[in-house]
């Protein structure tokens, strides 16, 4: 009766996730398993795929390219450019903002709604407005700089300035998400650790250092992961900003992947940069998770 129960309750269980693994099997698990067979071949994407051997087989030579050929390792290399940039930049804006969120102040739920628009605002719509206000003629950010006797760069199509100007962006849009999530984490710290370093005699400096950091490497470790992974995926922006230009200066990975399969009709390389992009992120993140024991920090209270 016992083995019955548990197979009529795995049957139940089955039929009920069904349509959902179905999805899962048909819309991601398949299509990936195509790609790594297209990754092998040099399909045009004008040739019909009939079936999995459509394309000329010619084994990793896909794969080989994608660290020999010179669009595809600067692409690489700009993207950890912008990732070493990026990361630093954001997970200290946001946990400064979390905590200034995170104070008692009239109206501050306003406040907190506001910092979230931009992470709403479709790229888009980010791009173009920060297109204009780049730009190097008659751009607002040049224009202030002036008022203080700084000539401001000709951002977008500045070799040097590019990706900086490209960071700038991402950080900006991206910043309200990071905030709101590490703000939620302040929220479960609980007082009584404060009110303890109050007693010793403890500067709102040492609490965010000692207290605040500590209990907050949790959430941080969220971030970092989350943060790492959209950083890798970097297209929107690049794309409407800079079209990977100057002279490749902004070109990256999935802007790569994006010009090869849909504008170059070399799917079968783009499918390798997909998959050698999908096991980069993939040992990061394993990294990430294997030296969290190291410094996240887990509230045993």
């Amino acid at each position: 009766m016992v083995g019955e129960n548990k197979l009529r309750k795995g049957t139940f269980i089955l039929i009920f996730l069904l349509p959902s693994l179905a999805g899962l099997i048909m819309f991601k698990l398949l299509p990936m398993l195509v790609s790594l067979a297209i990754s092998f071949t040099d399909w045009d994407m004008i040739s019909p795929l009939s079936s999995l051997n459509a394309g000329n087989f010619i084994g990793f030579k896909n794969f080989i390219k994608v660290f020999t050929d010179e669009n595809s390792v600067n692409a690489l290399l700009n993207t950890f450019k912008f990732i070493i940039g990026y990361l630093p930049l954001i997970l200290c804006l946001s946990i400064f903002f979390a905590v200034q969120l995170n104070k008692e102040i009239k109206g501050i739920k306003i406040f907190r709604s506001f910092f979230f628009i931009p992470v709403i605002t479709s790229w888009v719509a980010v791009s173009i407005v920060w297109r204009w206000l780049l730009n190097g003629q008659s751009g607002i950010i040049n224009y202030l700089l002036s008022l203080i006797g700084i000539q401001g760069p000709t951002w977008l199509s500045d070799f040097f300035w590019a990706m900086p100007a490209i960071i700038m962006v991402t950080v900006w849009k991206d910043l309200g998400f990071v905030t709101i999530i590490l703000l939620s984490g302040l929220q479960n710290i609980s007082e009584e650790y404060y009110e303890a370093a109050e007693i010793d005699g403890a500067s709102a400096f040492r609490k965010l250092i000692n207290i605040t950091i500590p209990l907050l490497t949790p959430t941080l470790f969220f971030v970092l992961i989350i943060s790492l992974i959209n950083a890798f995926q970097l297209f929107d922006q690049v794309l409407i900003l800079t079209n990977g230009g100057p002279a490749g200066a902004t070109s990256t990975m999935v802007e790569q992947i994006y010009r090869n399969a849909f504008r170059g009709n070399n799917m079968g390389f783009a499918a390798a940069q997909s998959w050698v992009l999908f096991f980069i992120i993939l040992i990061a993140t394993v990294f990430q998770s294997k030296m969290q024991g190291r410094w996240v920090t887990y509230d045993s209270k």
